[in-house]
């Protein structure tokens, strides 16, 4: 029920970002339409990919922090359809490294600054943001203008209207936008998307949700507001998706506060945030995020049962039960699983699993949510 506290949004700007999608090639099936499905009938799926002179699919990795380095990269040597082509780094050490490393041509090797010639690279089909969140807007746009396919890291941006116009960026230039939100390409995350969009237990009532770290090392553009840092642009975005995608609805209704457990370490952004959003269905969910302790859990209560992944969004390691039982998946390489297929339905023209709306709509609550915490209101979303 709406009372003097609750904000309003904006309906009419909710329903036209959360439309986008609604026209162009690259437009997304629903969520959880995609079911889990074994990495070896998945390859059997994509069979003959060709681009250019080679059948692989080029990737370049733009910026090579710790996931590049520790995840992505790794993960690119056991995908089938995507390879290591290239690389965009702002530091000069880096590329005698990752050129020795991975073999990687030396004209296919960039900077920030010559970023745009990739362009005229045949070998490089998508580019992949992996950058500071402040970042994200510029290098989709630019890949985009340059005629590449992109998968950004999550978030999306730094707010909606920036994603708004990396998918517009997009489309005007007639290539797919993909956002790296890795657990929807994963088994087990697509087993709670079908038990909870399905009602196999009935509505799902409540959830719970909670995917938090502790850091020591203060060190990091992550403690820069300026660059996206902060515990809701990190982790927060994991709680945030799972709710949407165990209920298959945007919510209606977003309450946020946050505060600090290391007081004069954390100035400008939230070490520890906890949120509220109320669905269409009558859903609540009640989730967290932050930098003060060690937790990843997701558990979702129904009419009739209950079901539940701990952890829910590591790297490996993913468990679930129901009140039925337990779950039972193979573990895959998400990261490769997800370049792969991305990969393949990019360069088919087929529609990716998790495109840019889908990230734009977390923009959205996170806009809210950020407006909630500012206001010490409820935020209305429609």
């Amino acid at each position: 029920m709406e009372n003097k506290s609750q904000k309003k949004a904006g309906r009419r700007e909710f329903l036209r970002l959360s439309a986008l999608g609604a026209a162009g090639l690259f437009t997304a099936p629903a969520i959880g339409a995609l079911s889990a499905t074994p990495e070896s009938t998945f390859r059997k799926e994509f069979p003959g990919i060709l681009t250019g002179n080679h059948k692989r699919v080029g990737i370049a990795l733009v910026g090579l922090g710790y996931y590049s380095t520790d995840i992505l990269a790794p993960a690119l040597q056991e995908t089938e359809i995507a390879y290591l082509a290239g690389i965009v780094t702002g530091t000069r050490d880096n590329e005698q490294v990752w050129k020795e490393k991975y073999n990687i041509p030396r004209e296919n090797i960039y900077n920030y600054e010559n970023f745009d010639e990739i362009a005229h690279n045949r070998d490089i089909d998508i580019v992949y943001v992996v950058l500071p969140n402040s970042m994200h807007k510029e290098f989709t746009i630019r890949a985009a203008n340059a005629g590449k396919h992109v998968i950004c890291e999550k978030p999306m941006a730094m707010n909606a209207e920036e994603c708004r116009e990396m998918i517009d960026a997009c489309r005007s230039n007639n290539v797919g936008l993909s956002i790296g939100y890795r657990m929807q390409y994963e088994p087990y995350t697509q087993e709670i998307m079908r038990l909870g969009q399905d009602k196999v237990f009935g509505n799902v009532r409540h959830i719970t949700c909670g995917a938090a770290w502790r850091n020591t090392n203060f060190d990091h553009w992550k403690w820069e507001r300026e660059m996206g840092g902060g515990a809701m642009m990190d982790m927060g975005v994991y709680p945030l998706q799972a709710a949407r995608y165990v209920t298959g609805e945007e919510p209606l209704l977003v309450s946020a506060q946050t505060f600090v457990t290391r007081p004069g370490k954390f100035e400008g952004v939230d070490e520890v945030t906890s949120f509220q959003l109320e669905f269409p269905g009558g859903t609540i969910a009640t989730l967290d995020t932050g930098f003060h302790a060690n937790y990843n859990h997701l558990y979702a209560f129904a009419e009739k049962g209950w079901f539940e992944l701990r952890p829910f969004s590591a790297y490996s390691g993913i468990s679930g039960r129901t009140s039925a039982g337990e779950l039972n998946f193979p573990e895959i390489n998400q990261q490769a699983a997800q370049m792969d297929e991305d990969a393949a339905n990019m360069m088919a023209g087929r529609p990716v699993r998790v495109p840019g709306e889908e990230g734009m709509k977390d923009m959205i609550v996170v806009d809210a949510i950020f407006e909630s915490i500012s206001t010490r209101r409820n935020v209305i979303l429609g």
